[in-house]
């Protein structure tokens, strides 16, 4: 069966040798293997990026583990047979001599300047949200981590802290933080920031942008706390 994954392994195969530097070489020949399917090079080109970044970020807090490896492979959904395609990345992730801004650069020009384009790099952004999040807390050099990501993927500092406030709750769980709203907002117009927030990040939006299904899980994380953001709303306004 054709799936990402394969497709990834497509990919792994047009790489001569695995150097040093193997990830910008894995996503140079990305960027020839695909070049009459923009749509699949932005699903591998995703993939990737959450398996490389993925692997740079998980020593930023200075330690690895066992909830953010559960975590990395909680939002994927790989058949077995296709896992060494995953963890050769993984590896070449770790073992690169270049930094995580260089491929992360590459990452962006490959996504395009497009409206969609810019969300799906959002999308890589809340992923590796989900995964520093893992162990009880999202720690400092994570944050500055994903921060210079954020800069790098040309991700306004609005979107970024509201991204924040869903994995890292900086102000005590803060839901008017989740929706981007100021604790005062009249509740009719909550409720409309609350609707245009599902439509916007409903799953089959994000796929349709490119986000590959075997994702799902950042879309459904990503929803269910924006739900949980107006329920704790809504019964703080509305009477019982």
């Amino acid at each position: 069966m054709d799936t990402i994954w394969s497709r990834l392994g497509v990919a792994l195969a047009g790489l001569p040798a695995l150097g040093a530097s193997g990830v910008g070489s894995l996503l140079e020949t990305l960027r020839a293997t695909f070049r009459g399917d923009p749509a699949l090079r932005r699903q591998v080109g995703f993939s990737i990026a959450m398996i490389a970044l993925s692997a740079k970020m998980a020593r930023a807090d200075g330690v690895v583990t066992q909830d953010e490896v559960r975590a990395f492979h909680g939002i994927f959904e790989v058949p077995a047979g296709e896992m060494r395609n995953v963890q050769r990345v993984y590896n070449l992730a770790q073992g690169d001599t270049a930094g995580f801004e260089t491929y992360a650069r590459q990452l962006a020009a490959l996504c395009g300047t497009g409206d969609d384009n810019c969300l799906l790099l959002q999308d890589i952004l809340d992923g590796l949200f989900f995964i520093a999040e893992a162990d009880g807390i999202v720690h400092e050099r994570e944050v500055a981590y994903l921060r210079r990501i954020a800069e790098i993927f040309r991700i306004d500092a609005v979107h970024f802290n509201r991204v924040l406030a869903r994995h890292a709750r900086p102000t005590g769980n803060d839901p008017y933080a989740v929706l981007d709203l100021p604790v005062d907002t009249d509740f009719d117009l909550v409720r409309k920031r609350y609707r245009s927030l599902v439509v916007e990040n409903h799953p089959d939006r994000l796929i349709a942008r490119g986000m590959p299904k075997d994702f799902i899980a950042i879309a459904t994380n990503r929803l269910a706390a924006i739900n949980g953001a107006y329920e704790m709303i809504e019964k703080s306004r509305v009477p019982a």
